[in-house]
C-alpha cells in the first residue's frame, strides 16, 4: 500500500500524496473551482483531473521534478529555466481568464496594514520595512492585465531535463501583472532571474520585478509566521528582504 505523505498543510487547505495521485482538501470551493478552470485554460502542461468530490480535488501527479524550493539553491540547467520562461510567456500571451486580481489601492492597503504589523509586532526592524516599503512602491503602477498563475512559486513548475512537464496549483490565477509572476518565480532565487528571461523574452521591466520581491515578502509574512512557516528560514522571505537593502 502506497504511505499517504503530507505535502502541506495549514488550517485553510491541505495537500496529500498517495503514490501518483495528489488530493487536495479546500474548504472554499471557489478556490478549487478556479484552480479546475484555469488548469482547462491555461496552454501550458497542467496536471490532469482525475475526480473531485468537494471538499477533495485529485489530481494526477506531473511528471519530472520542481525547479527547484526556497532557500536551497536550484540545480536546474539554465535551459531549464529559460524553459520555464518560455511557458510563462506562453502563458501570459494567452486569452484572458474571467478572475481579476487586486486593484492597486487594495494591495497598497493590504501592504500598508502587514509593514505596520511586522513594525509594531517587532517582527522586522522598522528601517528594513520602510525602505522595502518604498522599493514596492515601484511595482504599485497601471499594468496591461495578462494570464497570470498567480502563486508561481519555483515548487510549482516541474521539469524533466530542460522540458516543462506541468505547472500546478492554480486556485489564485487571474488577470494580473506579468512582472508579479516572473518576481514570485525567482523570489530567493534572483540569481536565475536572467536565465528565466533568456525564455521569456522582451518587454520586462526589472525595476517592477525587484519591487514585487520586496511587495510579496513584506505582504506574505504575517500569513506564513501565522500558518506555522517560517519567512526567517535561509533564503526565505526575510533574506530576500534584507538583500534589497543593498540594491
Amino acid at each position: 500500500m502506497d504511505e499517504v505523505e503530507v505535502v502541506v498543510a495549514h488550517s485553510e487547505r491541505a495537500t496529500l500524496r498517495v503514490g501518483d495521485v495528489f488530493l487536495k482538501v479546500d474548504g472554499d470551493q471557489t478556490r478549487l473551482d478556479v484552480e479546475v478552470e484555469a488548469m482547462g485554460l491555461a496552454p501550458v502542461p497542467t496536471p490532469e483531473v482525475l475526480w473531485r468530490r468537494p471538499p477533495v480535488l485529485a489530481l494526477a501527479a506531473v511528471s519530472g521534478t520542481a525547479l527547484g524550493v526556497l532557500g536551497e539553491p536550484s540545480s536546474a540547467s539554465a535551459e531549464a529555466w529559460a524553459a520555464a520562461g518560455a511557458a510563462v510567456r506562453t502563458l501570459h500571451d494567452a486569452s484572458l481568464p474571467p478572475w481579476r486580481s487586486q486593484g492597486i489601492d487594495e494591495i497598497a492597503a493590504h501592504l500598508d496594514g502587514e509593514c505596520e504589523w511586522l513594525v509594531a509586532n517587532g517582527v522586522l526592524p522598522a528601517d528594513l520595512v520602510r525602505r522595502n516599503r518604498e522599493i514596492a512602491e515601484v511595482a504599485l503602477r497601471p499594468w496591461k492585465p495578462v494570464f497570470t498563475h498567480g502563486d508561481l512559486q519555483i515548487t510549482h513548475v516541474f521539469v524533466d531535463g530542460d522540458e516543462v512537464t506541468g505547472v500546478i496549483d492554480w486556485s489564485e490565477a487571474s488577470q494580473g501583472d506579468a512582472m508579479f509572476d516572473l518576481a514570485i518565480l525567482t523570489l530567493g532565487h534572483e540569481e536565475r532571474l536572467a536565465d528565466l528571461l533568456a525564455g521569456y523574452g522582451t518587454d520586462v521591466d526589472l525595476d517592477v520585478i525587484r519591487a514585487w520581491w520586496s511587495l510579496r515578502s513584506l505582504g506574505a509574512s504575517r500569513w506564513l509566521i501565522e500558518h506555522g512557516f517560517d519567512p526567517a528560514s535561509p533564503g526565505c522571505e526575510f533574506e530576500v528582504l534584507r538583500s534589497q537593502m543593498s540594491g
